[in-house]
C-alpha cells in the first residue's frame, strides 16, 4: 500500500540556511510596593520617621522651665491633642505623658487659656482612657488623676459635667470617676457652692449606667454630698436627708439617693 504524502510535514532546510536562535531576554520581575520602600546599602537613605522629640522638649520645658513655655501654652496643648490622635501607640503615649507634666506644672493656669484647647485635651484623654490598649489606657488614667490633683475642683467640675451624658458609655464612666475624685477632695462649703442638688442629679443619671465603674463613681458622689450635708447637722440626719432629697429631686431620684445612703 502506497503511503500518502503528509502536507504539514516540516520541510528540510539546508544547514547553511537554518535560522539562528534568538537570544533570550531576561525580564526582571517587578518589585512589590513593600519591597520598594525597603532601604538597603545600594539605595539612598530613606527619610527618618516622625519622632516624639518635640513632645519630649515640651515635657522638659514644663518640668524645668515652665515660665518659658507659658506664652505658647495654648499652641503646645493643641500639638499634644494632635499627637494623641496619631495611630502610633508610642507617640500617643508620649503625648499623654506630656499632658500629665503640663497638668502638674500649670494647674489652674490651663483654664485661663483658650477654653477650646483645654476642652479638646480633656476629650482626648477621656477617649484614650476608654481604649482597649492597656498601656495607653493606663497612662490616660494617670493623666486624668494628675488633672484632678492639680486643678481646683469647682472649675474642673464645670468642664466635666458635660460628659455625664456623653454618647460613649466608656467616656461617661471615665468622666464619672474624675467627677467623683474631684468631689471627694472638696469641702462642705465647696460642695454647697457648686450645688448639692446639681451633684445629686448628675449622680442619679449615673446610678443607672450600664458600666459598674460609672455606678460606683455615682455612689461615691452621693456619699460625699451626704457627708457634707451632715457635717454640721445635729438633728436626725436620716430624716433630714430624706426630706432634702424629696424636696429637691424627683421621687425616683430621691429614692435612689436614700437607698445609696441606707445601704452603707
Amino acid at each position: 500500500m502506497a503511503l500518502r504524502p503528509i502536507d504539514n510535514a516540516l520541510s528540510i532546510v539546508p544547514d547553511g540556511l537554518r535560522p539562528k536562535k534568538q537570544a533570550k531576554v531576561s525580564i526582571q520581575p517587578q518589585k512589590k510596593a513593600s519591597e520598594i520602600s525597603v532601604n538597603d546599602e545600594n539605595k539612598a537613605p530613606l527619610p527618618q520617621p516622625i519622632d516624639a522629640s518635640s513632645l519630649n522638649d515640651a515635657r522638659r520645658f514644663s518640668l524645668y522651665h515652665p515660665g518659658l513655655l507659658l506664652p505658647v501654652l495654648e499652641k503646645v496643648m493643641l500639638v499634644v491633642v494632635k499627637s494623641m490622635k496619631n495611630p502610633r501607640s508610642a507617640l500617643c503615649k508620649t503625648s499623654i505623658m506630656a499632658a500629665s507634666d503640663i497638668f502638674n506644672a500649670y494647674g489652674e493656669k490651663l483654664l485661663s487659656t483658650d477654653s477650646s484647647a483645654f476642652d479638646q485635651l480633656l476629650l482626648q484623654l477621656l477617649l484614650k482612657a476608654s481604649q482597649d490598649k492597656k498601656f495607653v489606657c493606663e497612662e490616660a488614667d494617670k493623666s486624668l488623676t494628675a488633672m484632678v490633683n492639680s486643678i481646683a475642683a469647682l472649675p474642673l467640675l464645670q468642664k466635666l459635667r458635660g460628659f455625664v451624658n456623653h454618647g460613649n458609655l466608656r467616656v461617661r464612666a471615665k468622666a464619672a470617676v474624675s467627677i467623683s475624685n474631684s468631689v471627694y477632695k472638696m469641702g462642705s462649703e465647696e460642695i454647697k457652692e457648686f450645688g448639692s442638688v446639681t451633684l445629686l442629679q448628675m449622680a442619679s443619671d449615673l446610678l443607672n449606667d450600664r458600666l459598674p465603674e460609672a455606678r460606683e463613681a455615682a455612689r461615691s458622689i452621693v456619699l460625699s454630698v451626704y457627708e457634707a450635708f451632715t457635717e454640721n447637722e445635729k438633728l436626725d440626719t436620716e430624716e433630714d436627708w430624706q426630706s432634702f432629697c424629696q424636696s429637691n429631686l424627683s421621687m425616683i431620684q430621691a429614692q435612689l439617693m436614700i437607698k445609696v445612703v441606707s445601704s452603707q
